[in-house]
């Protein structure tokens, strides 16, 4: 089988089918058993189980990174 992915907290996960508000992305709140998700569109928040989240998983990134003082411009 494939290679399992490691869900953490922060982490914006990819589900296979849209909210209703158009978003396909849902940043994670809460790991175990459960996983608590909370759509970037929108902000809602919803409870699935841990093998529903892997079995649409369709992509899993970390949030970006901006630095305390904000983005710097280049050359500066």
């Amino acid at each position: 089988m494939g290679e399992r992915l490691k869900y953490e907290v922060g982490d914006i996960v990819k589900l296979k089918k849209p909210h209703p508000c158009g978003s396909h992305e849902w940043k994670i709140l809460r790991v175990g058993a459960d996983f608590r998700l909370e759509c970037t569109g929108c902000g809602h928040q919803v409870m699935m189980a841990r093998p529903l989240v892997e079995k649409s998983t369709r992509g899993l990134r970390k949030p970006e990174e901006i630095p305390e003082n904000g983005p710097q411009k280049p050359g500066k």
